[in-house]
């Protein structure tokens, strides 16, 4: 059984190139880079908020793979989960004010040194020693049925461990193109996960949780909040193991802001962040990732699950204020920005 007290957070590292569009990279020679991936993301916020953690990837042997390590590490991220085969880092282009649910995103993963993962080709067990936390997203098993099958491996050794699994329910209908749809790889993995994060439509989509179209007409925050519990039920009685579900709803409002606010289902109760509104967002892109790093921060830390909800809400509402893929958050920040929130309420 697991002794250790570290995070493993599993995916694959991607490049995020954001062009000026209208041409403006071409005429100036520029193009900003981001080091990121979902998974990634998550491990960088719970290094900011000083919880042991570790990356678990798949990069080829060359000098940018030594240089990301490098920068990994410096961020106070363990890469002991970090293994070298294949020829080359997986990548994104993401126009400059898009965000990943844009048509504009353009994937560029295939042959990806993650995308050769198969099962046998990694020691799990030698991955996790130490770890009481696997985490993973379902971009993963989106790429292949072989990362798929591994996925489901590096879930059995760490359910045979007793570490503790989550998921995020991270839905990119471009990457699901393997002739598989999500709800035929997804359940086999959600099996094994005590925490499920999502919203109600991903539930749906990756994991067969019927979703109630009717309530997106005339939609108000008590029909989602009361269909919220529905699609948490319904979870944790489809996948026994699951103990804890959080939901995010997240709206375009104003012209360029967003209406947001979350849920935590847990022991038969509802906890429900505050509503957090903008009326302008720097950049999209790690704000799920890191209310993925509050929800485990709280849990990992055995907090009060109002006060995970409230924290994990208000991370991912700081981050939308950030530009590039991984929050700079502090806990003291987060907890200002919860408590700005909730003075205004």
């Amino acid at each position: 059984m697991s002794t250790g007290n570290t995070i493993c957070c599993f995916g694959e590292l991607l490049l995020r190139f954001s062009p000026q569009l209208n041409g403006e990279w071409i005429k100036q020679a520029n193009m900003p880079v981001f080091v990121g991936g979902a998974e990634l993301n998550v491990a960088n916020a719970l290094a900011n908020w000083e919880v042991p953690v570790r990356y678990s990837t798949v990069l080829p042997e060359n000098q940018l793979s030594t240089e990301i390590k490098a920068y990994i590490e410096e961020k106070g991220i363990e890469t002991s989960g970090i293994r070298h085969f294949g020829s080359r880092i997986g990548a994104y282009y993401l126009p400059q004010g898009a965000d990943l649910k844009n048509a504009g995103v353009i994937y560029d993963r295939a042959f990806s040194s993650f995308s050769e993962l198969k099962v046998g080709k990694v020691d799990w067990e030698q991955i996790l020693e130490g770890c009481s936390w696997f985490h993973f997203s379902a971009i993963s098993p989106a790429l292949n049925q072989d990362v798929a099958d591994a996925c489901l491996e590096a879930l059995q050794v760490a359910s045979r461990l007793g570490i503790t699994i989550s998921v995020d329910l991270n839905y990119r209908a471009k990457l699901w193109q393997f002739g598989k749809k999500p709800v035929e790889i997804m359940p086999p993995l959600a099996q094994y996960c005590d925490v499920i994060m999502g919203n109600i439509w991903a539930a749906n989509t990756l994991l067969g949780i019927p979703v109630d179209k009717t309530v997106e007409q005339n939609p108000t925050q008590e029909k989602y909040l009361a269909h919220s519990i529905a699609t948490a039920e319904n979870i944790q009685a489809t996948f026994p193991k699951c103990k804890v579900v959080a939901h995010t709803f997240r709206f375009d409002a104003f012209d360029e802001g967003i209406q947001y606010y979350t849920t935590l289902y847990k022991d038969g109760i509802q906890y429900v962040s505050p509503e957090f509104t903008t009326q302008k967002v720097v950049d999209k892109v790690g704000s799920g990732d890191c209310f993925m790093g509050g929800l485990i921060y709280g849990l990992h830390h055995q907090h009060a699950p109002q006060d995970i909800i409230d924290f994990a809400a208000a991370a991912a509402f700081g981050k939308l204020q950030e530009y590039g893929d991984a929050s700079q958050q502090t806990v003291e920040k987060v907890k200002e920005t919860l408590n700005n929130v909730l003075s205004e309420n």
